[in-house]
């Protein structure tokens, strides 16, 4: 288990150095400015150990004018190095936010191209965690790992380089400690990543019990769910807590252990200094030099280990993040895929095959020839097979065997923007984006004139209540529509069809939130709109498909009965049950 964590975060580590690679001089340039910084913070200790000696010559020609000297150049160093930190910072904000706004990018036209397999599979709340709560954590560590680490790992071969100018002795005492940071450092961050690890995915599933409260609000009080999904919440919430206190507890050790041996190696270099002075081999310049080197070796430890914990948090969200990047996106079209032009209308399942999941059958062996302008309505029971034949026909999913033929071309052998561009959907459940009416109305069609747009709505019955809200047609509305019924909802879908009026259409329970009286006057005007053209309705309610020119009767994934419906019920099979059961007595 741990040779797989680890294998991960190495993985994850490259990954993340693939996505730097763009802004490496940028990277250059912010390791240019640490050594610089490093290099003038090192010089300073020199400079005061100078200050500090010259004080055994108060009193002699040149004592005041050669420390103001020594202490003029500290003031330089002190401008330079402030100002190398600066830009130092800013080429390490430039490089993470354009490094986060890169997989952001990548991560949201993941999703445009994912298969719907994956959206359906997937908790949409932990996906909405990934592609903002994850990346926002993992430009935190990363922005804390460049600002750190860069200047810890210098400072200490910096400050070696510069001990060992000075006295070998202390520094080897120095060294012999330094073992006990690493020590300290390796064993916190094999601890913090699974912990985190565990933090971010348990975050995820709490943003999508949110997600799915906010959605389904309505439904939670309906059925008088408050106490269940508070508890739902409170147990997750209680997990969150258990993982992030854990890691938080590793992540805390780090500050006390690295000063505990900040203060072994301050302690050794002081002693041994000491009997250097005390024996003539070192100067008290020299020691006072020493001991600020001793600081600033030893707090870098302490910085890197607390970066350590940050990456591991880092890695743990970024590795989401890739999974997310990493799966396989739907099938492309094909090169020489064909675009469709001057479509009539003609489809022909043959002999498909479908299941969602491999261990269950759906449909199977289903071979269906329907002609130009044919309306074909679709009933069974639920679970039957009917949405999912509409699933088919857009190329949402794929078939597992045979083939859809959409004028004699194999839909895979079409552009899915040109075969999704042929039909016109209306579907049961209603889809509205933050925006004015008009926005939501003018999708299928974005260059509509006014004068379009007001007809498609008298057509579809939605002018009325259009012309009733406070700024008509600009009336801005909210996510999902906002306060709008669910009627007014459908209403406003199906004038977005009827303005754009492909050369097939598809309704699936088209008009299931609407009054009866509004139904019967869109029913008319859905006879006018499929008027020479293929249409598929799937309905509940077989009172609005008995005009359709062919009843598809499904059961189990099969068709079971064809015919129109005067047809089907001589037969008095199993449509006819399905159609006398509607005004059987309770």
């Amino acid at each position: 288990m741990k040779k797989e964590s680890s294998s991960k975060q190495k993985e994850t580590l490259i990954k993340v150095l693939k996505y730097i690679k763009p802004y490496r001089l940028l990277m250059i340039l912010t390791i240019l400015m640490a050594v610089g910084s490093v290099a003038l913070t090192l010089y300073l200790p020199i400079l005061t150990g100078y200050a500090v000696d010259m004080l055994e010559e108060v009193g002699n020609p040149g004592f005041w004018s050669g420390l103001y000297r020594v202490l003029g150049k500290m003031v330089i160093v002190v401008l330079i190095t402030a100002l190398a930190q600066w830009i130092m910072s800013i080429c390490n904000n430039r490089i993470v936010y354009n490094i986060i706004q890169d997989i952001r990018k990548k991560a949201f036209r993941k999703l445009e191209i994912l298969p719907l397999k994956y959206m359906d599979a997937h908790a949409h709340g932990d996906i909405v965690s990934r592609v903002v709560a994850d990346v926002d954590q993992f430009a935190d560590g990363l922005l804390i790992g460049f600002t750190q680490l860069f200047t810890g790992v210098i400072t200490i071969l910096g400050t070696l380089g510069f001990m060992i100018s000075v006295n070998v002795g202390i520094t080897a005492v120095v060294v012999l400690i330094t073992p006990v940071s690493l020590f300290v450092a390796g064993f916190i961050a094999k601890k913090t990543f699974s912990m985190f690890k565990l933090q971010s995915e348990t975050r995820g599933e709490q943003t999508t019990l949110i997600n799915e409260m906010v959605g389904n609000q309505k439904v939670v009080q309906a059925f008088n769910r408050e106490d269940e999904t508070l508890e739902k919440f409170d147990e997750i919430n209680a997990r969150l807590e258990k993982y992030s206190l854990r890691a938080i507890f590793f992540s805390s050790l780090t500050n006390p252990s690295t000063r505990f041996v900040n203060s072994l190696v301050y302690t050794g270099v002081g002693l041994t200094g000491a009997l250097a002075v005390i024996k003539g081999g070192l100067s008290v310049g020299q020691l006072t030099c020493f001991l600020s080197y001793a600081n600033q070796y030893t707090k870098p430890f302490n910085e890197i280990s607390g970066v350590i914990t940050e990456l591991q948090n880092a890695l743990a969200c970024a590795g989401r993040i890739f999974e997310l990047i990493e799966e396989e996106p739907q099938i492309p079209d094909q090169k020489d895929a064909v675009v469709l032009k001057d479509v009539e209308g003609k489809v022909d399942f043959d002999h498909v095959a479908f299941s969602y999941t491999k261990d269950r059958k759906l449909i199977e062996d289903l071979s269906l020839h329907v002609k130009p302008g044919q309306r074909i309505a679709i009933v069974g029971p639920t679970g039957c097979g009917k949405t999912t034949i509409i699933n088919l026909l857009m190329r949402f999913y794929d078939v597992d065997q045979g083939s859809i033929l959409v004028e004699d071309t194999d839909i895979r052998n079409i552009t899915r923007k040109s075969l999704r561009t042929s039909y016109g959907m209306v579907l049961q459940d209603t889809w509205l984006k933050k925006g004015t009416i008009r926005d939501n109305i003018i999708v299928g069609k974005p260059d509509a004139t006014e004068e379009e747009v007001v007809e498609a709505a008298k057509k579809s019955h939605a002018h009325s209540f259009i012309r009733r809200l406070p700024d008509g047609y600009d009336t801005v509305i909210g996510e999902d529509g906002g306060s709008l019924s669910q009627g007014q909802k459908q209403l406003l879908c199906i004038t977005r069809v009827m303005l754009s009026l492909p050369p097939m259409l598809i309704l699936d329970e088209a008009t299931s939130s609407i009054d009866t009286r509004t139904e019967i006057r869109i029913q008319k005007a859905f006879a006018s709109m499929m008027e020479g053209r293929t249409s598929f309705i799937v309905a509940h309610r077989l009172s609005t498909i008995q005009n359709a020119d062919v009843i598809l009767v499904m059961k189990d994934g099969h068709i079971i009965e064809q015919g129109n419906h005067e047809e089907l019920l001589k037969k008095k099979g199993f449509y006819a049950e399905l159609y006398n059961s509607q005004f059987a007595l309770a």
